[in-house]
C-alpha cells in the first residue's frame, strides 16, 4: 500500500519519461557515433553474343546458355561471403576501422571479435538489395568516415567485376574442354570410317562400285536393244531364207551369244552368294560407307566450329558488371537518426507512461 502511494504521477513521469528521453539525449547528442552511408547500383550484362551466328548442333556442343537471372543471385551471395570480406580486409583492413575505440558499443566491432562474429557484422554493415524488375543490384556501405565507406563500396564493385568473369571463364573453359572431347571423338569417327571406306576398296578392288552398276546397267540396256534389233534382223531373213543358210544360222549363234551376256551381266548385277561380283550387293554396302563417313565428316565440322567458339568464349569478356549508380560520396552521417530516434522514444515512453497510469489507478480504485 505503502509502495502505491509512492509511486506518485510525478515519480512516474521521471522514472518512465524524463529518465529515458534523457537517457536518449545524452545518448544520441553525445555518444552515438555518426555512420555514413555509400551507395552503388550496378547491373549483370552479357557481352555482344555472336551465338546466332553459330549452327544449332554446335552451339549445343558449346554448351551457351543464355544469361539468367541465378547470375545476379550469385553475385548477391558473394557479397555478402567470408571470401570477399577476406579479400578487403586485406585491401582496407575493415576490422581495424569498426573496432576502433568509441564509447557507442551497440555499434562497435570487439577487437576479440571471431571470423563468425565479424562476418556477422560484415553483413549488417553491406546491405545488397535486388530489384526483381530490373534485377539490378544496390549495395550500401556504413562506415564511420565517408571516405571509407565509400572505398569499401568501390573495392567491393571490383571485386564483385573479378568474380564474374572468373566465374564465367571457368564455365567457358569446362564448356572449352567438353568441345575439345568431342572433337577429338568425332575425328576418331571420321578417320575409321575413311579406313572403312579405303579397306572396302582395297578388299573389292572397285574405287566406287556405284559407278561399276550403273556402267554394268548400261551394258545390260545396249545388249537387250542389240538382241532386239537381232531378232527383228533373223524375222526378216527367215522370210526368203532357209533355217539352214548361213546369214540365219550366223544371226541366231550372234543373238545367243548377246542373251549369254546379257544374263551374265544381270547375274553379276544381282547376284548375292559368296561367288561372282555381287555389284549390286557391293554398290548398297559402299553407299553404307560412304553415308557414314559423311556423317562423321558433318559432325566433326560441328564439333570444330563448336570448339572455335568456346575459345573464343573462354578468352573474352563474357559479361561485365555495369555501373550505374558509381558508389556516392557521403556528406552528411545517414545513421543514426538522431531526431527520429528520439521522437519515437519519447512517444514511446508517454505510451508506456499512460499505460502505467491507468494502471495505477485502476489498482487504487479497487483498494478504495
Amino acid at each position: 500500500m505503502n509502495q502505491l502511494k509512492a509511486l506518485t504521477p510525478r515519480r512516474l513521469k521521471i522514472a518512465l519519461l524524463a529518465i529515458p528521453v534523457a537517457l536518449g539525449i545524452v545518448y544520441y547528442g553525445l555518444i552515438a557515433s555518426a555512420r555514413y552511408v555509400s551507395e552503388a547500383t550496378v547491373a549483370l550484362q552479357r557481352a555482344g553474343n555472336d551465338g546466332s551466328a553459330i549452327p544449332g548442333a554446335a552451339l549445343l556442343l558449346a554448351g551457351i546458355n543464355p544469361q539468367s537471372r541465378e547470375d545476379t543471385l550469385y553475385l548477391k551471395q558473394y557479397i555478402h561471403s567470408l571470401a570477399l570480406l577476406t579479400k578487403l580486409e586485406e585491401r582496407l583492413q575493415l576490422r581495424k576501422h569498426f573496432s576502433q575505440r568509441r564509447l557507442d558499443l551497440a555499434v562497435h566491432l570487439s577487437p576479440e571479435a571471431n571470423q563468425e562474429e565479424f562476418l556477422e557484422y560484415y553483413r549488417q554493415r553491406v546491405d545488397v538489395v535486388l530489384d526483381d524488375l530490373s534485377s539490378t543490384l544496390t549495395v550500401r556501405v556504413q562506415g564511420f568516415d565517408a571516405d571509407f565507406a565509400h572505398r569499401v563500396n568501390q573495392a567491393i564493385l571490383e571485386e564483385s567485376e573479378r568474380f564474374v568473369n572468373e566465374l564465367s571463364h571457368k564455365l567457358a573453359r569446362e564448356k572449352l574442354s567438353f568441345a575439345e572431347g568431342e572433337l577429338k571423338l568425332a575425328g576418331e569417327r571420321l578417320q575409321q570410317a575413311k579406313e572403312d571406306v579405303l579397306k572396302f576398296q582395297a578388299k573389292n578392288r572397285f574405287l566406287d562400285p556405284t559407278i561399276q552398276a550403273r556402267a554394268s546397267g548400261y551394258v545390260t540396256a545396249e545388249l537387250q536393244t542389240q538382241i532386239t534389233k537381232s531378232e527383228a534382223e533373223l524375222g526378216g531373213l527367215r522370210a526368203f531364207l532357209n533355217e539352214d543358210a548361213y546369214q540365219v544360222r550366223a544371226l541366231k549363234a550372234q543373238i545367243a551369244a548377246l542373251r549369254s551376256q546379257l544374263e551374265s551381266e544381270r547375274e553379276r548385277a544381282t547376284a548375292s552368294g559368296k561367288k561372282g561380283d555381287r555389284l549390286g550387293e557391293l554398290a548398297v554396302d559402299f553407299k553404307a560407307l560412304e553415308l557414314q563417313a559423311e556423317f562423321a565428316l558433318d559432325a566433326y565440322k560441328l564439333s570444330l566450329a563448336a570448339v572455335e567458339n568456346a575459345r573464343i568464349e573462354a578468352t573474352r569478356k563474357l559479361k561485365t558488371l555495369s555501373v550505374i549508380e558509381p558508389p556516392t560520396l557521403p556528406q552528411s552521417a545517414a545513421y543514426p537518426r538522431r531526431l527520429y530516434n528520439l521522437a519515437t522514444l519519447t512517444v514511446a515512453c508517454l505510451l508506456l507512461y499512460a499505460v502505467a497510469r491507468l494502471i495505477l489507478a485502476t489498482i487504487r480504485e479497487h483498494q478504495d
